[in-house]
């Protein structure tokens, strides 16, 4: 095991503790105590951070927005005590990974962490398994460039919003239960609820606006792409 993962943590008792039980699991593990040091740290051997959310100087949100709109797409795992939907959401919508809530226990970050590095290692992407594009009306889905366009606009997903819209889209006559979603998109996470997928189910939504109705629930089964709608 040779992966490499950056914690930041403006309180250096958890940077300590998560680097000492990460190292007793193999991995090389460096250390900031805030964004502004970490983004100095950062580079493209990192295969994983670990990122609190409330720090001194710029947020934990902040920096994982910024490395996302430069084009970073390390897998971010947020350590919070923030937890209510909206702060789930506000982390997934910034590019989040996973999200886990303090008070932790080690284990449950270790286990979270290897979920995350094999699932971004050997992931293969849905949009494997169908056309290389799906257009609906002004809406198209680019399965090659993971682009989602409506009218002339290009719309901004998270990789795990648009692998969920892959998902749906792939099969517009199946409804796919929560746990098809869990199993299909974090098939290596044992710590995703359904709570999860309705968070992002409800970013993704907000995401298309006026399209948003391509996405339908059906209280009791789950949720199915729609293309009849348009």
């Amino acid at each position: 095991m040779n992966e490499k993962i950056l914690i930041v943590d403006d309180e250096r008792d958890i940077c300590e503790i998560l680097e000492f039980n990460l190292a007793n699991e193999g991995y090389s593990v460096n250390t900031a105590f805030s964004a502004e040091e970490a983004l100095k740290k950062l580079v493209a051997e990192h295969s994983l951070i670990l990122l609190d959310v409330m720090m001194g100087g710029m947020s934990g949100y902040k920096m994982a927005e910024k490395l996302r709109k430069d084009d970073n797409h390390t897998p971010i795992i947020f350590l919070t005590a923030k937890d209510t939907e909206n702060d789930m959401l506000t982390g997934f919508s910034v590019g989040a990974d996973d999200y886990i809530s303090k008070p932790f226990s080690i284990k449950e970050v270790v286990a979270r962490v290897k979920a995350v590095l094999k699932r971004t290692a050997i992931e293969k992407p849905v949009s494997q398994e169908i056309e290389n594009k799906l257009a609906i009306g002004d809406l198209a889905i680019d399965f090659q460039t993971k682009e989602l366009q409506i009218g002339n606009e290009l719309i901004s997903l998270t990789k795990t919003e648009f692998e969920i819209l892959a998902l749906l889209a792939s099969n517009p006559a199946k409804i796919y239960s929560r746990e098809d979603i869990i199993s299909r998109i974090w098939k290596d996470s044992p710590y995703i609820t359904e709570r999860t997928v309705d968070v992002h189910i409800t970013r993704l939504r907000k995401k298309m606006g006026t399209k948003s109705s391509l996405i339908s629930s059906r209280l009791g089964y789950g949720y199915r792409f729609n293309a009849s709608e348009q």
